[in-house]
């Protein structure tokens, strides 16, 4: 509990400073007559643009030649920026309204859908089976994330416990993407670290991306099991 409340109270100030910058953009939108709907749609189309390039990569792309991850990496972290923007613009707007609200959260489920479908689809084209799995079980805990606190509010139980919620997805997906960009194209491809005792590298460059997707893989699911359990709880009291 101590850390949630120390990391929700950081991601806080994190969120603010944002904010103060995009600031300026969003009074620039207000006055061209841009509506959040029309912000959300263009994430999901930059989301679209990373997938392809994923799968540009993964189809004509060399295996060791990660350009094409850290590309799709800065393009989900811009698409991730609008998704901040839209919320942000509906509120200073005066625009925010329930169908907003639904409209922007399905979109975001679509968004993210497209994004895994490209993660996946590049791992499984360079041979990288087992962290396409994780992969896997990133996307259905990211669903489940989502999908556990939108029921448990339709049944009157806010529902926010846990760290891994989108931001922090889309942040580690990022990130990790263009660090493994970065380094093979400073360092190279080729890299991997062995030893005897293990059948596989136990790092290679591809692991800058795969290891923080696996940590999310589990996170992920951990935080929807979590807010699973805190809204059995809040129920059965109220219940007696």
């Amino acid at each position: 509990m101590w850390l949630q409340e120390n990391y929700m109270s950081l991601k806080d100030k994190g969120q603010q400073l944002v904010y103060k910058g995009i600031n300026p953009l969003i009074t620039l939108l207000i006055k061209l007559g841009i509506t959040p709907n029309m912000i959300t749609m263009f994430g999901l189309i930059l989301n679209f643009v990373a997938t392809i390039i994923l799968i540009i990569g993964a189809e004509e792309g060399d295996r060791s030649d990660h350009s094409y991850v850290g590309w799709a990496g800065f393009m989900i972290l811009f698409a991730g920026l609008f998704d901040m923007i839209d919320g942000r613009l509906a509120r200073l707007g005066n625009m925010a309204n329930p169908f907003g609200a639904l409209f922007d959260s399905v979109i975001d489920r679509y968004s993210e859908m497209v994004m895994f479908l490209g993660i996946i689809w590049y791992l499984v084209s360079h041979d990288y089976f087992l962290s396409s799995i994780f992969a896997f079980v990133a996307m259905i805990g990211s669903v489940m994330v989502s999908y556990t606190r939108a029921r448990a509010e339709g049944l009157g139980v806010e529902c926010s416990v846990g760290i891994m919620q989108r931001p922090e997805r889309i942040l580690i997906i990022g990130i990790s993407a263009m660090l493994c960009g970065f380094f093979s194209a400073t360092y190279g491809g080729d890299y991997k670290f062995i030893t005897d005792w293990s059948p596989i590298p136990v790092f290679e460059t591809i692991t800058f991306f795969t290891l923080p997707l696996a940590i999310l893989a589990i996170m992920a699911n951990i935080t929807a099991i979590r807010r699973l359990n805190f809204s059995r709880k809040v129920l059965m009291e109220r219940q007696g």
